[in-house]
């Protein structure tokens, strides 16, 4: 099993372009299921998720067709309306299928995605939902069997804001009879970004972004081409990664417009910060204030960066609490951070974490993706080596990690 090797000190500076969105290609890799026709896709990153996704779409009939970052599937063949357990467990995104199947076949068999490293993720609300919609669904041998000869459009009101739960349902409703309404809908980029890849292939959709999403069904979808949001995540992993060596780097392909939030605290934590229509840079001082936060839904804090900020405030000035209100077990990564040498306190869904002078080198174990980008942003500061184990997950979510990283002038290798 591959692991990471990172030599502490090195002051990140320079300039890398940001991938496209894992987040966001992976629900719109699916709306392919809605047409019959080809759809293309540019800014795909190449990452672990996306090629599971590429073979599930492959095991169903469908043709795919990869060149670089660009995609090309064509569904016209589906003869399998199947999400094998063997499939979905290694990649809960799987059951983002669920809806575009249902919509166009009237029927599918999606294994449940079974258990999560950071918390629970139940699938009951897109359930509900597709049930609103008027079709038949069954959970029966850890598999989702929804059947419907045709979905009708519904006011459907989530009970939780759940970001697949609100993509699965809008994908449903494509090709509904009617007008559904999506209520307490999520409000994140991708949700935007699927919608628009949704409309080019003839969709009649309108506000995502919002907490209310109408959209009109229509007989059939039809070919497009579109092109992938940047990764906001990716974008803010790698600002945290200079922030904390006080560095200064450019990061190319991607907007500081998604990251509202994260680019507050990185600019309370004493960070100079310069938005480009398409660029971010960021200026670092030798050492960074202690940043407090609570994570929420969009356009809140991202409980996707939660584990970065933990990172940077672990070598800080002062003492930042952090409050963890979406995944109940996503404070994993302390007891690794515990490990370098950081000072961080437990309480239920509430971390204290005391900035220490420095952290020191140690062998630490990912845990889950963004608990592994942790580790390498408190590595790049730990005096020696830190060798991060299972680093099986990076590859799920961060595109050439080590070359970007090396490119800013981090001394790190991957070591077989």
């Amino acid at each position: 099993m591959d692991k990471l090797l990172i030599e502490g000190g090195a002051r990140l500076s320079g300039e890398i372009a940001i991938s496209g969105a894992k987040n966001a290609a992976l629900p719109i890799l699916c709306a392919a299921l809605l047409t019959t026709e080809p759809v293309t896709f540019t800014n795909v990153p190449r990452l672990n998720d996306i090629a599971t996704l590429l073979r599930l779409l492959e095991q169903m009939g469908v043709k795919v067709s990869r060149e670089a970052d660009v995609v090309t599937l064509d569904a016209s063949g589906v003869d399998n309306p199947v999400a094998s357990y063997e499939m979905v467990k290694t990649m809960r995104a799987s059951i983002l299928v669920l809806g575009p199947l249902v919509a166009r076949f009237g029927e599918a068999r999606v294994s449940l995605p079974g258990g999560c490293a950071i918390g629970a993720r139940p699938v009951d609300q897109h359930i509900k939902g597709l049930q609103a919609m008027g079709a038949d669904v069954k959970v029966e041998h850890g598999y989702v069997h929804a059947k419907v000869p045709k979905l009708k459009g519904a006011r459907i009101f989530t009970d939780m804001v759940t970001v697949t739960g609100t993509e699965n349902l809008m994908m449903a409703a494509c090709l509904a009879d009617g007008e559904t309404v999506i209520e307490n809908a999520a409000r994140e980029p991708e949700v935007v970004d699927l919608a628009n890849c949704l409309v080019a292939m003839g969709a009649r959709i309108s506000g995502a972004g919002g907490d209310v999403i109408r959209i009109q069904g229509v007989a059939a979808l039809h070919s497009a081409t579109h092109r992938v949001m940047p990764d906001r995540i990716e974008t803010g992993t790698y600002l945290c990664a200079a922030a904390v060596t006080g560095g200064d780097v450019r990061l190319t392909g991607t907007s500081a417009s998604y990251l509202d939030a994260v680019i507050d605290k990185l600019m309370d934590a004493g960070c100079e910060i310069v938005a480009e229509r398409d660029a971010v840079r960021l200026k670092a001082p030798a050492r960074l204030n202690a940043v407090s936060l609570r994570t929420a839904p969009y356009p809140a804090f991202p409980t996707d960066m939660q584990a970065q900020f933990m990172a940077i405030n672990a070598v800080a000035e002062g003492t930042a609490v952090i409050r963890e209100t979406i995944f109940e077990n996503r404070f994993m990564h302390a007891v690794e951070l515990q490990r370098l040498g950081a000072d961080i306190k437990i309480d239920g869904n509430t971390a204290f974490v005391k900035g220490v002078a420095r952290l020191q080198g140690a062998t630490v174990m990912a845990t889950d993706l963004r608990a592994s980008a942790s580790l390498i942003i408190a590595g790049l500061v730990a005096e020696g080596e830190t060798t991060i184990e299972r680093i099986y997950h990076l590859d799920r979510g961060y595109e050439k990690l080590e070359s970007k990283l090396a490119a800013l002038g981090a001394k790190v290798r991957r070591l077989s």
